[in-house]
């Protein structure tokens, strides 16, 4: 079994002066969700992504060895002009791995970040950002120790994702990730994002993903107060093990490429996340009424046509269609004539299921 003591390195074995790094690294969209989580970024149950394509971070890093080693140093570029209100973010995760990479204080790093997709478009880039950026740095850490082995690579860069944002452990690599300790997944952890090892049926191989742009405003409530909710949440055990056996469920549907389960796993998984917060004290209401307009549309849809288009949230307001490949014309002609009016400004991102994290 893997403990976080894995990943303290005991020392390196070559030194480097500056450089330059770079890797993009890209959103996920869970399937079964995880909400709720234990000290030091353990999800309280296990989740299932798929591993966007289009929706990602570009991260830049430029690094050189200082004098005074006795802090972190670090400047902040978003989109090429410095970025003061995404610092403390940063600041803290560097603390949260000074433990697992000793080196930091040694460098004065320049963080140079950008989205391809619009800012505040409502589409969480905390995982984007934070895979980007220990991608980067796990690059830095396999020059002081060369040899490295991929495997250890991506496991701790994962690890590391995590530490800053739970869900970006799911960014690093694969189409499909999970992340979570689960009985009947082989090398599944709650430490880091694995890619999910048995049969994925062609059903699923090219799925797509159209993003919804309802509402692009600021997150009425943050991740990291929507899982502490979970706490003294009166449903929360029982949703808990909802997830154990969802994760089962969908193990066996991408087996058998069977749509229609598919559907109500994934449909019923994103509406009792946002009934979680609904029962919560504090209680939100992250849905807008477009979301709604836009989940009666498509349930209409599907029951007309038996086209099998399905839709997924995040903790917010925007839709995530999801729909096979060979069903894109018909669904998209479907978006542009029924559910871009729902859409603010009508935009709407289409998107894929990707590989996970490249270096540029």
């Amino acid at each position: 079994m893997f403990t976080a003591a894995d990943f303290i390195p005991t020392q390196y074995t070559s030194t480097i002066e500056n450089g330059n790094l770079e890797w993009s690294a890209p959103s996920n969209i869970a399937l079964v969700k995880y909400w709720g989580k234990k000290d030091n970024q353990i999800p309280a149950n296990p989740s299932v992504s798929f591993t966007l394509n289009n929706c990602k971070t570009i991260t830049k890093l430029s690094f050189s060895k200082k004098e005074n080693q006795g802090d972190f140093s670090f400047d902040l570029l978003f989109e090429g002009k410095p970025k003061e209100d995404f610092k403390p973010k940063i600041q803290k995760f560097l603390e949260r791995v000074e433990v697992y990479m000793p080196f930091l204080k040694e460098y004065h790093f320049i963080i140079d970040t950008q989205n391809t997709f619009p800012h505040s478009s409502g589409i969480a880039s905390s995982a984007s950002g934070m895979a980007a950026l220990a991608m980067n740095f796990m690059s830095l850490e396999k020059q002081l120790n060369p040899s490295m082995t991929d495997a250890y690579f991506y496991q701790k860069a994962s690890f590391l994702a995590r530490l800053g944002s739970g869900s970006a452990c799911r960014s690093v690599k694969g189409n499909v990730v999970v992340w979570g300790n689960q009985a009947n997944i082989e090398g599944s952890t709650d430490l880091f994002g694995v890619e999910f090892p048995y049969t994925i049926h062609e059903n699923f191989k090219n799925y797509q993903d159209t993003i919804l742009l309802v509402d692009k405003g600021e997150k009425q409530v943050s991740s990291t107060v929507g899982h502490d909710l979970m706490h003294n949440h009166p449903y929360a055990e029982r949703r808990f093990a909802q997830a154990h056996e969802n994760l089962d469920k969908l193990t066996s549907i991408f087996e058998s490429g069977n749509i229609d389960e598919f559907i109500k796993v994934v449909e019923s998984e994103a509406l009792t996340l946002h009934a979680m917060m609904m029962t919560s004290m504090p209680y939100f209401i992250l849905m807008k009424p477009n979301t709604l307009q836009i989940i009666n549309a498509i349930w209409k849809f599907r029951n007309e046509t038996h086209i099998p288009v399905c839709f997924t949230l995040d903790a917010g307001a925007n839709v995530h269609v999801l729909y096979p490949e060979n069903v894109s014309e018909k669904v998209l002609q479907f978006i542009q004539d029924e559910l871009v009016v729902f859409c603010q400004n009508g935009q709407y991102i289409c998107d894929k299921i990707g590989s996970g994290a490249i270096a540029l």
